[in-house]
């Protein structure tokens, strides 16, 4: 096959539909390769992305060109290969195989997440029966908590937008956009389509599988892993880890979990820790252990909704709203004055502001959008880095107490049943309190209270907000609207610990502790904390080879 790279394709030329789309893409390609209109081949899209430079919009793919006959293809590519133009060369992603030993003792994985699901997956694909262990429920059952918590404010703490199967990440979005490389990525993406993602996750620059699909690809992918011979443990709590030898030689043990108020000690040679950036307990357990943990830098601020009408014709002029666009996302940031830097995270194109508390009498705040991306509201995390270990050189743990109190603050602030405090942005410029809303409906679903954003945010934060507003709105317009609404607290973007690990992902006081994803300090994202899930089972297959 021939691989076919840059072509640009004007929107004008597609129609507004996906076959117009493949039509223009099949010409573009075989005026490229020169070949005639009619010939039999087949043409299969590789990677599509927009270019929206100064509103003269753009798609721009990649395909790779079947003609059925290598000879031919050989003669092409003699004439016109190039930079654009080279062989394609399919990479086929591969679980990893089994060990030439297995150890005894089943690897057991904590956490459901993407990093503890992929991980998992990993292990079982090698023949090795790993136990998968969440202290949350089933995604039906997780559902029904968020939604009675939306409606109501009863909340559960162990079912709710950051705990139950598939992790925070399965109600929270679904974006697979990753600035991070690893050779697993390819095999993570074809899994989710075959768990019931759309396909076009395998090509989209900014894949994104929806709020509404994901949890049912997680329990597509956990069949999978109970038809590898993997087993899932739902409302199962980690509560004791028991380790052998003293200092460098410390190892693994045994592990504790507790259900149903029933404890179980398990053997444990390998135990992967992918835990999530909201489990505070666990933090609290290692650190009672004398496992190390440091402090990691973290963000706070505030969820900014716009009109997504507003975001279109900002990003794509003209072209906004053809069907081929659907709604556009954006990336900013600006170092505001006095130095400190303002970035956007987790952007949700026609999405909504998610209630994503875990801990009774605390507010949190994230964003969400459906597959479709059809709300009447965009909505950004606009944050702002705090903590680390200049900030909090003694006490590893002091960020997680940062975040909990600006979430407590905010639950009071709020009147205490869970609703976000809030401020227009143009009072929030001008530093004076919001009494309602303006154009722009709030769509955070606890409802909100208008207030002073300053009653919680630190300093620093709130500053650097004020210096950073201006600057984004000379390049994005729709940041200078007055009535934009902001909720906060947007506490929980990242873990504000991380718990060292050695070159092979083994924790660097217990041999055997493999800390990985988001809640660990090693990833940021679905992608990437998949990914890291997947670092760790190798290493452990690894680790069972060499004592092969």
């Amino acid at each position: 096959m021939i691989e076919v790279r840059n072509l640009r394709i004007a929107l004008a030329a597609c129609g507004g539909t996906p076959e117009g789309e493949a039509a223009v893409r099949r010409a573009r390609a075989f005026r490229v390769l020169g070949l005639h209109e009619g010939e039999r081949a087949r043409v299969e899209l590789l990677k599509r992305s927009i270019d929206a430079r100064k509103q003269q919009v753009h798609l721009v793919e990649s395909v790779a060109v079947d003609l059925f006959d290598a000879t031919r293809e050989a003669r092409i590519l003699a004439r016109r290969g190039g930079q654009n133009v080279l062989p394609h060369m399919p990479r086929i992603p591969a679980w990893p195989s089994a060990p030439r030993h297995a150890s005894a003792k089943r690897p057991i994985v904590v956490g459901a997440g993407v990093a503890g699901i992929f991980c998992a997956l990993a292990l079982a694909h090698a023949g090795l029966e790993p136990i998968l262990v969440e202290k949350g429920p089933a995604t039906a059952l997780r559902r029904e908590a968020i939604e009675q918590f939306r409606a109501t404010g009863e909340l559960d703490e162990h079912a709710n937008v950051q705990f139950g199967l598939g992790g925070a990440g399965a109600f929270t979005d679904g974006k697979l956009s990753t600035g991070t490389r690893s050779p697993h990525h390819a095999l993570i993406l074809r899994a989710l389509v075959e768990a019931g993602a759309e396909e076009r996750i395998l090509f989209d620059a900014k894949p994104h599988v929806g709020s509404d699909v994901l949890p049912h690809v997680v329990e597509a992918l956990i069949e999978s892993l109970r038809a590898l011979g993997g087993e899932l443990r739902l409302e199962t709590s980690l509560v004791g880890l028991a380790t052998t030898g003293h200092g460098a030689s410390r190892r693994l043990s045994s592990a504790t979990f507790s259900h149903a108020g029933v404890e179980e000690r398990l053997p444990a040679e390998h135990l992967v820790l992918a835990t999530g950036h909201s489990a505070r307990d666990v933090f609290s357990l290692l650190s009672a252990s004398g496992i190390a943990l440091e402090a990691k830098p973290f963000a706070v601020g505030v969820r900014i909704e716009h009109p997504q009408a507003e975001v279109d014709r900002a990003l794509y002029g003209s072209a906004a709203g053809n069907p081929l666009l659907g709604a556009a996302p954006y990336q900013i940031a600006r170092k505001a004055p006095g130095g400190l830097r303002c970035f956007s995270f987790c952007m949700c194109p026609g999405g909504q502001v998610v209630a994503a508390s875990s801990e009774a009498g605390g507010v949190v705040t994230n964003g969400a959008s459906l597959a479709a991306r059809d709300g009447a509201n965009a909505n950004a995390a606009l944050l702002v880095n705090v903590g680390g270990p200049e900030a909090y050189p003694t006490d590893p743990l002091a960020g997680i107490e940062h975040q909990r109190a600006l979430e407590r603050a905010a639950f009071e602030l709020g009147g205490a049943t869970y609703a976000a405090p809030a401020q227009l942005v143009g009072d929030f410029l001008e530093g004076r309190a919001s009494t309602g809303a303006g154009s722009v409906a709030p769509s955070y679903p606890r409802g909100v209270v208008w207030t002073s954003l300053d009653e919680i945010l630190p300093e620093g934060v709130a500053s650097c907000l004020r210096g950073a507003l201006p600057l984004m709105a000379r390049s994005l317009p729709f940041f200078a609207n007055p009535e934009a609404p902001m909720s906060a607290p947007e506490s929980r973007s990242s873990s504000p610990v991380r718990i060292p690990r050695t070159e092979d992902g083994q924790s660097t006081s217990v041999a055997g502790l493999y800390p990985v994803g988001e809640g660990a300090g090693w990833a940021g994202g679905i992608m990437s904390a998949a990914a890291d899930g997947m670092r760790a089972a190798h290493a452990i297959i690894a680790s069972l080879d060499e004592h092969a």
